[in-house]
């Protein structure tokens, strides 16, 4: 019997890319990577012969970067194993570019620009540093609002883990599941990541025409999981740690975030008080407890 194709992206597509996708489904592959070979398939369908290793080997070579030409060597590498193609890959070394983090500051611009869920999908990104694709696929159930904790299912086979919240974002997430009548197997947010990410950069560019600041326009989605992972690198210094919450299963994928660090006396913001009550507010509000002066003078600080 036919395979019943129900994927968005394996339409559009030969019956031999079908199968491809299909397979890697089978595989128990992530929709995200199957959704990217399929672009990668459809990209060298369109300028090559598939079935022809050494034309696809040459319009692969005219592309300038080389973690696209290794991307694009894996997509038809996955081809030509499925259609017994004989092709030795080429090797492309992968480009390492060390991204440039994002103030809290400018972050915060941005969630004030948004409209409520978005605002609230980009406070959850923030706090922490889940996928687009693990934030699309919550559920209400994975929400502990007694904990002011987020149990997300992890993707690319990562590890389990769970997630501390501030007790705004806290309150932030009972009110719209209260206001959209949300029950434990809803889902949080409509829509998928690529929705997110489209919204989410119609907002980003709108700010930075409107305060004509051309970095704000720079500041890219993942941005937010970047800044989650080397700030909280920077307080705990435990790499380790770092690696669980960001649901890494490879090390070298965290360790990039111990080469970002550049923290100097200016780049903190610094509190003081005496209130018991303000340093709680202080401490849910992201600050860091520092020290108590001999005056009884709490001393608070957070990374602007």
């Amino acid at each position: 019997m036919p395979t019943t194709v129900t994927h968005p992206f394996l339409t559009k597509h030969t019956p031999e890319i079908v199968n491809i996708l299909i397979q890697m489904k089978n595989d128990g592959l992530s929709d995200y990577t199957i959704k990217n070979t399929s672009k990668l398939l459809k990209f060298l369908d369109k300028y090559a012969d598939l079935n022809n290793p050494e034309q696809v080997k040459t319009v692969i070579a005219t592309h300038v970067s080389n973690n696209y030409k290794r991307n694009l060597c894996f997509a038809y590498k996955k081809y030509a194993q499925l259609q017994n193609i004989k092709w030795q890959m080429p090797h492309y070394r992968q480009d390492r570019k060390i991204r440039r983090i994002p103030t809290s500051e400018k972050l915060e611009m941005i969630i004030a620009k948004a409209g409520r869920t978005l605002s609230i999908k980009l406070r959850i990104s923030k706090e922490t540093g889940m996928r687009p694709i693990e934030l699309q696929n919550l559920k209400v159930k994975d929400i502990d609002l007694e904990q002011r904790t987020i149990y997300p299912s992890t993707a690319k086979h990562g590890t389990a883990r769970a997630l501390k919240i501030t007790a705004n974002l806290n309150t932030l997430l009972q009110t719209h599941i209260i206001t959209h009548k949300l029950n434990s197997n809803d889902k949080l947010f409509k829509g998928n990541a690529d929705r997110y990410g489209n919204t989410y950069r119609a907002t980003r560019n709108a700010l930075a025409t409107k305060l004509q600041d051309p970095t704000i326009q720079q500041i890219k989605l993942y941005d937010f999981r970047h800044y989650y992972a080397t700030t909280l690198y920077a307080k705990t210094r435990d790499i380790l740690y770092v690696k669980q919450q960001l649901g890494h299963t490879n090390i070298n994928n965290t360790l990039i975030y111990t080469q970002l660090l550049n923290i100097n006396e200016e780049e903190w913001t610094c509190k003081a008080t005496t209130n018991s009550k303000e340093a709680t507010q202080l401490i849910e509000d992201g600050f860091e407890y520092v020290a108590t002066t001999p005056d009884a003078l709490m001393l608070f600080r957070k990374r602007k």
